[in-house]
């Protein structure tokens, strides 16, 4: 089954711009990348590029994230080619971190996003605070759990 797009333009199911569809290549990227820890890995990554960081630097420079996230956050990182992982043979081993030029590749499009929230997010916080208000006028109770 094919859609109609904009401009007359026919799309399959799973091609490109079909956020609705999990093959869609911008939903899978967004189901990789798209979490508070993976940005912020990006983030101070490409801070220290082209050179590398250490697991507990890493850990020190992103502010809450435990040692078990991290880890998973790096593994996912490294299998997805977006960061190079190496070992020095020394007791302990010593392990470093960098972003690769795919990984590289993801800054510009994290930093846009990171303006448009900064521009964006007093409006949204605003827009919450006054829907938060309106059902409070309702004599809505709101349940916190």
């Amino acid at each position: 089954m094919t859609t109609s797009r904009p401009g007359g333009h026919d799309q399959r199911p799973g091609e490109r711009g079909d956020l609705l569809d999990p093959r869609c290549p911008t939903r899978q990227l967004l189901d990789r990348i798209g979490t508070k820890w993976m940005s912020m890995a990006v983030k101070v990554l490409a801070e220290e590029a082209p050179g590398e960081l250490r697991f507990a630097e890493l850990r020190r420079r992103i502010p809450g994230i435990s040692q078990k996230m991290l880890s998973a956050t790096l593994q996912s990182l490294v299998r997805d080619g977006l960061v190079a992982r190496r070992v020095e043979s020394t007791v302990p081993p010593a392990v470093h971190y960098r972003l690769t030029e795919l990984g590289l590749s993801l800054e510009g499009p994290l930093s846009a996003l990171r303006v448009w929230a900064e521009t964006h997010m007093p409006e949204i916080g605003r827009n919450n605070q006054l829907a938060d208000e309106s059902t409070l006028d309702q004599g809505v109770r709101r349940v916190s759990w």
